[in-house]
């Protein structure tokens, strides 16, 4: 082929292959250490293979899920502390999973940006490997964009694909009844819902990212980007022992929003908001806005991030497995016949 004297290449137009290339290998080490029973082929292929009967499944019903990070991302670029949201993107995913009471597999990833920076991009995708090897899900694929002119300088997006599976018949929910006992596990703060309210109220304090946070140690924009919390192995060890009727994971929407998402359309939930203490990052925010309990509540997850419905009989010894497991457990209410989610007590 003859070279022209004003000819250009792809790099001239900003995309860099051997930025990507240069990447791929960079990220390797950490996607081979998310292998699981049943990868087959991963990372450089066209497609990634995964073998269901050597995952050990029989007869195995798929569930999928997808999600991003959501505008948590705007303080990750802002702040340069980026080694956490991709925990934040693999917990999305693979916490709506658990719910349907699927194991999760396997995860691939979407990271999109203007112009490829190598060593921002690993830091992220690390941090999806960590979240991936928190899961017992591997890491077998992705795709890195780089698109100039979409995104300004120093912005990116990451979106998250992850499949489960689950013998037949072992779907959630079922069996959810009235005076099932509600268990809810503790967040580790706002995890990836609610951060344009959030981003709004930090506007309104008057503080920037790097102020001292009012109700922990850090930074405001450091203790603001704590990862989600992954609730995906105390949770199956939950289900397989048995006696959980429903998981519901607490997202956009709020306690409000979420339960009755996992309930007969005929019952509903009593929760006592005196059952847990509200994390400082919600008092905080509560104050600034002078949000009312009613909003927060339908808002952000409000120190329940999971909340497993189990039979009243065999919710100690639940409570006890997962307090083992690591996790602070709130026995917080109770399922109901009437539908829709009544409150007692004050959280504010």
């Amino acid at each position: 082929m003859t070279n022209t004297k004003n000819s250009i290449t792809y790099a001239d137009a900003g995309v860099d292959i051997d930025a990507g290339n240069a990447l791929v290998e960079r990220i390797k080490p950490a996607a081979k250490r998310t292998n699981r029973p049943g990868v087959m082929a991963g990372l450089g292929g066209f497609g990634a293979l995964f073998d269901l009967k050597g995952a050990g499944y029989d007869d195995p019903i798929l569930v999928a899920a997808t999600d991003g990070v959501g505008t948590k991302l705007r303080i990750a670029i802002d702040t340069g502390n980026v080694d956490g949201v991709g925990v934040d993107l693999v917990a999305m995913c693979v916490n709506d999973l658990v719910c349907q009471g699927a194991e999760p597999l396997f995860f691939l990833d979407y990271f999109a940006t203007g112009k490829l920076e190598t060593e921002q991009a690993a830091r992220i995708i690390e941090g999806i490997a960590r979240g991936c090897e928190g899961s017992g899900c591997a890491l077998i694929g992705g795709e890195t964009a780089e698109m100039p002119g979409m995104y300004t300088e120093g912005d990116f997006d990451l979106a998250g694909f992850s499949v489960g599976a689950m013998e037949r018949g072992a779907d959630l929910p079922r069996d959810v009844k009235p005076g099932d006992v509600l268990l809810g596990l503790a967040s580790d703060g706002v995890h990836s819902n609610g951060y344009s309210l959030v981003r709004k109220l930090v506007q309104m304090s008057g503080l920037g990212w790097d102020a001292q946070c009012p109700w922990s140690d850090g930074s405001l924009g450091e203790v603001l980007l704590t990862p989600t919390r992954l609730y995906v192995k105390p949770a199956l060890t939950a289900v397989r022992a048995g006696g959980v009727h429903a998981l519901a994971h607490i997202t956009g929407g709020g306690l409000t929003e979420n339960l009755p998402r996992v309930l007969p359309e005929t019952m509903g939930a009593q929760i006592d908001l005196d059952s847990w203490d509200l994390p400082g990052v919600f008092k905080w925010m509560a104050e600034i806005g002078s949000i009312s309990e009613a909003e927060m509540l339908k808002t952000f997850n409000c120190g329940v991030g999971m909340i497993l419905v189990v039979a009243q009989d065999q919710a100690e010894w639940l409570q006890n497995m997962l307090t083992e497991a690591g996790e602070v457990v709130y026995p917080m209410g109770k399922v109901t016949h009437e539908a829709g989610i009544t409150y007692t007590g004050q959280m504010l």
